[in-house]
Protein backbone atom coordinates (compact mmCIF):
# COMPACT_ATOMS: atom_id res chain seq x y z
CA UNK A 1 0.00 0.00 0.00
CA UNK A 2 1.03 3.28 -1.23
CA UNK A 3 2.49 4.89 1.75
CA UNK A 4 -0.09 8.38 1.57
CA UNK A 5 -2.69 6.04 1.45
CA UNK A 6 -2.37 4.09 4.73
CA UNK A 7 -5.04 4.93 7.49
CA UNK A 8 -3.95 7.32 9.05
CA UNK A 9 -2.69 6.37 13.34
CA UNK A 10 -5.67 7.17 15.84
CA UNK A 11 -3.43 9.73 17.06
CA UNK A 12 -4.76 11.68 14.55
CA UNK A 13 -8.16 11.45 14.87
CA UNK A 14 -8.79 10.26 18.62
CA UNK A 15 -8.66 12.83 21.30
CA UNK A 16 -5.66 12.73 23.87
CA UNK A 17 -8.08 12.13 26.87
CA UNK A 18 -9.42 9.43 24.87
CA UNK A 19 -6.30 7.91 24.05
CA UNK A 20 -5.25 8.68 27.77
CA UNK A 21 -7.81 6.03 29.05
CA UNK A 22 -5.94 2.43 28.20
CA UNK A 23 -2.63 3.30 29.97
CA UNK A 24 -4.80 4.75 33.51
CA UNK A 25 -6.57 1.20 32.73
CA UNK A 26 -3.26 -0.35 32.99
CA UNK A 27 -1.99 1.63 35.01
CA UNK A 28 -4.77 -0.18 37.55
CA UNK A 29 -4.51 -3.27 36.13
CA UNK A 30 -0.25 -3.24 37.11
CA UNK A 31 -0.97 -2.19 40.57
CA UNK A 32 -3.58 -4.91 41.49
CA UNK A 33 -1.21 -7.62 39.73
CA UNK A 34 2.16 -6.50 41.80
CA UNK A 35 -0.76 -6.93 44.51
CA UNK A 36 -1.53 -10.03 44.05
CA UNK A 37 1.73 -11.56 43.29
CA UNK A 38 3.89 -9.26 45.89
CA UNK A 39 4.99 -11.93 48.34
CA UNK A 40 5.79 -11.86 52.29
CA UNK A 41 9.28 -12.70 51.21
CA UNK A 42 9.80 -9.34 49.59
CA UNK A 43 8.61 -7.67 53.29
CA UNK A 44 10.92 -9.84 55.29
CA UNK A 45 13.91 -8.60 52.64
CA UNK A 46 12.99 -5.00 53.47
CA UNK A 47 13.07 -5.91 56.94
CA UNK A 48 16.59 -7.82 56.89
CA UNK A 49 17.60 -4.33 55.66
CA UNK A 50 16.03 -2.63 58.04
CA UNK A 51 17.98 -4.40 60.93
CA UNK A 52 21.35 -4.01 59.50
CA UNK A 53 21.29 -7.64 58.70
CA UNK A 54 21.81 -7.22 54.86
CA UNK A 55 24.35 -5.41 53.53
CA UNK A 56 25.85 -3.65 56.25
CA UNK A 57 27.77 -0.81 55.03
CA UNK A 58 24.59 0.47 52.66
CA UNK A 59 21.82 -0.53 55.44
CA UNK A 60 23.63 1.80 57.68
CA UNK A 61 23.75 5.27 55.23
CA UNK A 62 21.24 7.60 57.18
CA UNK A 63 17.46 7.80 55.53
CA UNK A 64 18.28 6.38 52.77
CA UNK A 65 20.48 3.14 53.18
CA UNK A 66 17.35 0.68 54.30
CA UNK A 67 15.92 1.39 51.23
CA UNK A 68 18.97 1.13 48.94
CA UNK A 69 19.89 -2.24 50.86
CA UNK A 70 16.24 -3.13 49.77
CA UNK A 71 16.70 -2.75 46.14
CA UNK A 72 20.41 -4.24 45.95
CA UNK A 73 19.09 -7.33 47.37
CA UNK A 74 16.06 -7.52 45.63
CA UNK A 75 18.13 -7.58 42.52
CA UNK A 76 20.85 -9.91 43.36
CA UNK A 77 18.16 -12.41 44.92
CA UNK A 78 16.10 -11.97 41.00
CA UNK A 79 20.00 -12.65 40.14
CA UNK A 80 20.50 -15.58 42.62
CA UNK A 81 20.04 -19.10 40.55
CA UNK A 82 22.58 -19.40 37.72
CA UNK A 83 20.47 -20.64 35.05
CA UNK A 84 16.38 -19.70 34.50
CA UNK A 85 16.73 -16.56 36.95
CA UNK A 86 19.80 -15.72 34.93
CA UNK A 87 17.99 -15.91 31.66
CA UNK A 88 15.20 -14.21 32.92
CA UNK A 89 16.90 -10.86 33.43
CA UNK A 90 19.03 -11.02 30.72
CA UNK A 91 15.82 -10.79 28.37
CA UNK A 92 14.26 -8.02 30.61
CA UNK A 93 17.89 -6.08 30.84
CA UNK A 94 17.97 -6.15 27.04
CA UNK A 95 14.66 -5.26 27.11
CA UNK A 96 14.91 -2.07 28.83
CA UNK A 97 18.39 -1.26 27.03
CA UNK A 98 16.04 -1.21 24.12
CA UNK A 99 13.20 0.76 25.66
CA UNK A 100 15.96 3.28 26.93
CA UNK A 101 17.73 4.05 23.20
CA UNK A 102 14.35 4.81 21.62
CA UNK A 103 13.65 6.95 24.62
CA UNK A 104 17.02 8.75 24.06
CA UNK A 105 16.43 9.21 20.40
CA UNK A 106 13.20 10.47 20.59
CA UNK A 107 14.63 13.24 23.30
CA UNK A 108 17.35 14.02 20.39
CA UNK A 109 14.96 14.91 18.34
CA UNK A 110 14.59 18.76 17.47
CA UNK A 111 10.65 18.33 17.50
CA UNK A 112 10.76 17.33 21.54
CA UNK A 113 13.76 19.55 22.82
CA UNK A 114 11.43 22.29 24.21
CA UNK A 115 9.11 19.15 25.92
CA UNK A 116 11.69 18.43 29.28
CA UNK A 117 10.20 15.41 30.54
CA UNK A 118 11.52 13.94 26.81
CA UNK A 119 14.62 15.65 26.16
CA UNK A 120 15.69 15.12 29.89
CA UNK A 121 14.79 11.64 30.89
CA UNK A 122 17.02 11.03 33.52
CA UNK A 123 14.41 11.57 36.37
CA UNK A 124 11.33 9.52 35.06
CA UNK A 125 14.13 6.46 34.47
CA UNK A 126 15.37 7.03 37.60
CA UNK A 127 12.09 6.99 39.05
CA UNK A 128 11.12 3.88 36.97
CA UNK A 129 14.21 2.03 38.00
CA UNK A 130 14.23 2.52 41.57
CA UNK A 131 10.49 2.69 42.71
CA UNK A 132 7.77 3.40 39.78
CA UNK A 133 8.05 0.59 37.97
CA UNK A 134 5.41 -0.08 34.97
CA UNK A 135 3.33 3.02 36.21
CA UNK A 136 6.23 5.34 35.08
CA UNK A 137 5.36 4.22 31.85
CA UNK A 138 1.44 4.14 31.82
CA UNK A 139 1.45 7.28 34.21
CA UNK A 140 3.82 10.18 33.09
CA UNK A 141 6.42 8.62 29.91
CA UNK A 142 3.46 7.56 27.23
CA UNK A 143 1.31 10.15 28.19
CA UNK A 144 3.74 12.83 27.61
CA UNK A 145 4.84 11.47 24.05
CA UNK A 146 1.16 11.67 23.55
CA UNK A 147 0.72 15.08 24.68
CA UNK A 148 3.76 15.96 22.52
CA UNK A 149 2.71 14.22 19.64
CA UNK A 150 -0.92 16.41 19.87
CA UNK A 151 1.35 19.66 20.15
CA UNK A 152 3.48 18.99 16.71
CA UNK A 153 0.43 17.81 14.75
CA UNK A 154 -1.36 20.70 15.66
CA UNK A 155 1.18 22.81 14.63
CA UNK A 156 2.24 20.60 11.67
CA UNK A 157 -1.57 21.45 10.65
CA UNK A 158 -1.75 24.81 11.20
CA UNK A 159 1.54 25.34 8.90
CA UNK A 160 2.32 29.11 10.38
CA UNK A 161 5.28 29.96 12.01
CA UNK A 162 2.53 32.89 13.31
CA UNK A 163 -0.19 33.21 15.12
CA UNK A 164 -3.56 34.75 14.45
CA UNK A 165 -2.28 37.96 16.44
CA UNK A 166 0.79 37.95 14.13
CA UNK A 167 2.62 37.30 16.91
CA UNK A 168 5.72 34.72 16.15
CA UNK A 169 4.45 31.06 16.96
CA UNK A 170 6.16 29.52 20.74
CA UNK A 171 7.52 27.08 18.73
CA UNK A 172 8.49 27.53 14.60
CA UNK A 173 10.89 25.01 14.38
CA UNK A 174 7.71 22.55 14.53
CA UNK A 175 6.58 23.54 11.08
CA UNK A 176 10.33 24.91 9.51
CA UNK A 177 13.01 22.60 8.73
CA UNK A 178 12.58 18.89 9.60
CA UNK A 179 11.55 18.31 12.86
CA UNK A 180 12.10 14.85 13.18
CA UNK A 181 15.88 15.29 12.70
CA UNK A 182 18.54 14.68 15.52
CA UNK A 183 20.10 18.19 17.01
CA UNK A 184 23.41 16.86 16.01
CA UNK A 185 25.41 14.20 13.85
CA UNK A 186 27.40 13.70 17.26
CA UNK A 187 24.15 12.14 18.45
CA UNK A 188 24.90 9.35 16.50
CA UNK A 189 27.62 8.38 18.48
CA UNK A 190 26.91 10.26 21.38
CA UNK A 191 23.88 7.70 21.85
CA UNK A 192 24.82 4.59 21.53
CA UNK A 193 27.93 4.96 23.47
CA UNK A 194 26.50 6.01 26.61
CA UNK A 195 24.31 3.40 26.51
CA UNK A 196 26.69 0.77 26.08
CA UNK A 197 29.15 2.20 28.75
CA UNK A 198 26.47 3.01 30.70
CA UNK A 199 24.26 0.56 31.24
CA UNK A 200 25.04 -2.36 29.14
CA UNK A 201 28.38 -2.58 30.48
CA UNK A 202 26.80 -2.81 34.26
CA UNK A 203 23.98 -4.78 33.67
CA UNK A 204 26.79 -7.46 31.52
CA UNK A 205 28.72 -7.15 35.03
CA UNK A 206 25.74 -8.14 37.16
CA UNK A 207 24.65 -10.86 34.91
CA UNK A 208 28.20 -12.99 34.87
CA UNK A 209 29.57 -12.28 38.38
CA UNK A 210 29.17 -14.06 41.69
CA UNK A 211 26.13 -13.12 43.38
CA UNK A 212 28.14 -12.87 46.54
CA UNK A 213 30.19 -9.73 44.88
CA UNK A 214 27.78 -8.00 43.30
CA UNK A 215 26.24 -5.26 45.99
CA UNK A 216 28.91 -2.78 44.40
CA UNK A 217 27.59 -3.25 40.73
CA UNK A 218 24.29 -3.75 41.37
CA UNK A 219 24.38 -0.35 43.84
CA UNK A 220 25.99 1.50 40.48
CA UNK A 221 23.75 -0.53 38.12
CA UNK A 222 20.39 1.29 39.67
CA UNK A 223 21.87 4.37 39.19
CA UNK A 224 22.02 4.02 35.18
CA UNK A 225 20.32 6.86 34.36
CA UNK A 226 22.46 8.88 35.73
CA UNK A 227 25.23 7.99 34.08
CA UNK A 228 23.99 7.31 30.41
CA UNK A 229 23.25 11.14 30.91
CA UNK A 230 26.47 12.29 32.00
CA UNK A 231 28.40 10.10 28.78
CA UNK A 232 25.62 11.14 26.52
CA UNK A 233 25.98 14.90 26.99
CA UNK A 234 29.98 14.45 27.77
CA UNK A 235 30.78 12.54 24.46
CA UNK A 236 28.50 14.74 21.87
CA UNK A 237 30.17 17.84 24.00
CA UNK A 238 33.66 16.27 22.78
CA UNK A 239 32.88 15.28 19.12
CA UNK A 240 31.49 18.96 18.44
CA UNK A 241 34.39 19.75 20.23
CA UNK A 242 36.99 17.85 18.39
CA UNK A 243 34.99 18.27 14.96
CA UNK A 244 33.78 21.91 15.17
CA UNK A 245 35.58 22.86 11.92
CA UNK A 246 33.26 20.04 10.27
CA UNK A 247 30.43 21.23 7.95
CA UNK A 248 27.88 17.97 8.85
CA UNK A 249 28.79 17.54 12.23
CA UNK A 250 27.30 20.33 13.92
CA UNK A 251 24.29 20.37 11.69
CA UNK A 252 20.65 18.51 12.46
CA UNK A 253 20.47 15.09 10.61
CA UNK A 254 18.02 12.07 10.10
CA UNK A 255 18.81 8.85 11.41
CA UNK A 256 16.55 6.72 9.93
CA UNK A 257 18.06 7.85 6.42
CA UNK A 258 21.45 7.26 7.37
CA UNK A 259 22.23 3.34 7.25
CA UNK A 260 25.62 3.31 9.22
CA UNK A 261 24.46 5.62 12.52
CA UNK A 262 21.06 3.66 12.44
CA UNK A 263 23.02 0.12 12.56
CA UNK A 264 25.60 2.02 14.78
CA UNK A 265 22.76 3.18 17.44
CA UNK A 266 20.62 -0.09 17.53
CA UNK A 267 22.89 -2.65 17.44
CA UNK A 268 24.28 -3.14 20.74
CA UNK A 269 20.15 -3.72 22.18
CA UNK A 270 19.63 -5.97 19.58
CA UNK A 271 22.17 -8.09 19.36
CA UNK A 272 21.98 -8.04 23.23
CA UNK A 273 18.29 -9.06 22.71
CA UNK A 274 19.17 -11.48 20.41
CA UNK A 275 21.48 -13.62 22.78
CA UNK A 276 19.68 -13.39 26.05
CA UNK A 277 16.17 -14.64 23.88
CA UNK A 278 18.30 -17.49 23.01
CA UNK A 279 19.81 -18.37 26.30
CA UNK A 280 16.77 -18.52 27.73
CA UNK A 281 14.71 -20.49 25.21
CA UNK A 282 18.57 -22.78 25.09
CA UNK A 283 17.97 -23.23 28.80
CA UNK A 284 14.23 -23.90 29.47
CA UNK A 285 14.87 -27.24 27.21
CA UNK A 286 18.43 -28.44 28.54
CA UNK A 287 17.55 -27.44 32.21
CA UNK A 288 13.69 -28.32 32.24
CA UNK A 289 13.69 -27.81 36.22
CA UNK A 290 13.71 -24.44 37.84
CA UNK A 291 16.23 -24.12 39.94
CA UNK A 292 15.28 -20.95 41.82
CA UNK A 293 14.30 -20.89 45.23
CA UNK A 294 11.63 -19.14 47.00
CA UNK A 295 12.92 -15.64 47.45
CA UNK A 296 14.31 -15.50 43.93
CA UNK A 297 10.96 -16.73 42.79
CA UNK A 298 9.37 -13.93 44.18
CA UNK A 299 11.51 -11.15 43.34
CA UNK A 300 11.78 -12.80 38.99
CA UNK A 301 7.77 -13.08 39.04
CA UNK A 302 7.37 -9.02 40.70
CA UNK A 303 9.74 -8.20 37.73
CA UNK A 304 8.24 -10.12 35.38
CA UNK A 305 4.68 -8.94 35.97
CA UNK A 306 6.16 -5.68 36.07
CA UNK A 307 7.85 -6.08 32.66
CA UNK A 308 4.85 -7.81 30.96
CA UNK A 309 2.92 -4.44 31.55
CA UNK A 310 5.84 -2.46 30.25
CA UNK A 311 5.82 -3.80 27.08
CA UNK A 312 2.04 -4.07 26.64
CA UNK A 313 1.91 0.04 27.11
CA UNK A 314 4.52 0.29 24.85
CA UNK A 315 2.51 -1.72 21.98
CA UNK A 316 -0.23 0.61 22.50
CA UNK A 317 2.17 3.48 22.05
CA UNK A 318 3.59 2.14 19.17
CA UNK A 319 0.00 1.76 17.46
CA UNK A 320 -1.55 4.62 18.89
CA UNK A 321 1.77 6.40 16.97
CA UNK A 322 1.96 4.28 13.89
CA UNK A 323 -0.20 1.81 13.46
CA UNK A 324 -1.62 -1.53 13.87
CA UNK A 325 0.86 -2.71 11.37
CA UNK A 326 3.90 -1.08 13.25
CA UNK A 327 2.63 -2.32 16.76
CA UNK A 328 2.69 -6.36 14.35
CA UNK A 329 5.77 -5.83 13.53
CA UNK A 330 7.35 -5.13 16.96
CA UNK A 331 5.38 -8.17 18.12
CA UNK A 332 6.59 -10.50 15.83
CA UNK A 333 10.40 -9.78 15.88
CA UNK A 334 9.82 -10.06 19.66
CA UNK A 335 8.78 -13.38 19.32
CA UNK A 336 11.74 -13.93 17.24
CA UNK A 337 14.82 -12.23 18.48
CA UNK A 338 13.49 -10.88 22.02
CA UNK A 339 11.48 -7.40 23.19
CA UNK A 340 14.98 -5.23 23.59
CA UNK A 341 15.06 -6.15 19.44
CA UNK A 342 11.34 -5.87 19.08
CA UNK A 343 11.25 -2.62 19.77
CA UNK A 344 14.03 -1.42 18.17
CA UNK A 345 12.92 -2.63 15.04
CA UNK A 346 9.25 -1.44 15.67
CA UNK A 347 10.71 2.03 16.15
CA UNK A 348 12.56 1.98 12.79
CA UNK A 349 9.60 0.80 11.15
CA UNK A 350 7.59 3.53 13.62
CA UNK A 351 9.97 5.90 12.17
CA UNK A 352 9.51 4.66 8.20
CA UNK A 353 5.58 5.05 8.87
CA UNK A 354 6.25 8.86 7.71
CA UNK A 355 6.96 8.37 4.54
CA UNK A 356 8.68 5.20 2.88
CA UNK A 357 9.52 7.19 -0.48
CA UNK A 358 11.05 9.74 1.75
CA UNK A 359 13.12 7.82 2.98
CA UNK A 360 14.26 5.99 -0.31
CA UNK A 361 14.96 9.15 -1.84
CA UNK A 362 16.89 10.00 0.80
CA UNK A 363 19.73 6.88 0.31
CA UNK A 364 18.53 6.04 -2.75
CA UNK A 365 19.39 1.87 -3.37
CA UNK A 366 20.28 1.55 0.29
CA UNK A 367 17.13 3.76 1.76
CA UNK A 368 15.13 1.61 -0.85
CA UNK A 369 16.20 -1.57 1.02
CA UNK A 370 15.44 -0.05 4.49
CA UNK A 371 11.93 0.74 3.15
CA UNK A 372 11.39 -2.68 2.18
CA UNK A 373 13.08 -4.28 5.12
CA UNK A 374 11.05 -2.21 7.94
CA UNK A 375 8.62 0.21 6.30
CA UNK A 376 6.32 -1.97 3.65
CA UNK A 377 6.31 -1.51 0.41
CA UNK A 378 5.35 1.74 -1.82
CA UNK A 379 5.77 1.71 -5.95
CA UNK A 380 7.98 3.62 -7.39
CA UNK A 381 5.51 5.36 -9.44
CA UNK A 382 4.52 7.05 -6.42
CA UNK A 383 7.61 7.57 -5.13
CA UNK A 384 8.77 9.91 -8.13
CA UNK A 385 5.70 11.32 -8.97
CA UNK A 386 5.55 12.59 -5.17
CA UNK A 387 8.98 13.72 -5.63
CA UNK A 388 8.19 15.44 -8.62
CA UNK A 389 4.97 17.02 -6.62
CA UNK A 390 7.31 17.98 -3.95
CA UNK A 391 9.59 19.93 -6.23
CA UNK A 392 6.89 21.85 -7.64
CA UNK A 393 4.87 22.09 -4.35
CA UNK A 394 7.69 23.04 -1.71
CA UNK A 395 7.75 22.55 1.44
CA UNK A 396 5.07 23.99 2.80
CA UNK A 397 2.97 21.65 5.40
CA UNK A 398 -0.61 20.60 5.00
CA UNK A 399 -2.61 17.78 6.04
CA UNK A 400 -0.75 15.41 4.24
CA UNK A 401 2.28 16.28 5.43
CA UNK A 402 3.88 13.20 7.26
CA UNK A 403 4.02 14.05 10.25
CA UNK A 404 5.12 13.40 13.86
CA UNK A 405 4.36 9.41 14.82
Amino acid sequence: MDSLNRPMPPIHHLSLKLILIPPILLAMATALSLFTHSDTNLYMLYSQCHSHARIDWLSRIPLVGPLACFLVSFFQEALLSPVRSKGIMSVVLSYVAGLLTITTVEGSRLCNKSAFLLAFPTATWLVFDLVGGALVWELVIIPAFFHRAKVVIQARRQGTTTTSDGEAAAEPELVLGDPRHLSTLAESLSIPVSIAIGYILPSLLILLLPSDKTAVPVFLWLLFPVWVSLLHQGVRTALLQVFKGHPNWPRPFHLESSLLPLVTTYAAPMLLSLASHIYLIVTLFTHPRDDRQEMTLATTRFITVNMVYVGLTVLYWAFIEAGWQTALVMLVVTVLAGPGAGVCVGWVWRESAVGVDWIGRRLGWRGSVIAVAVGGTGSRRGSRDRGEEGREGGNAPSEETPLLR
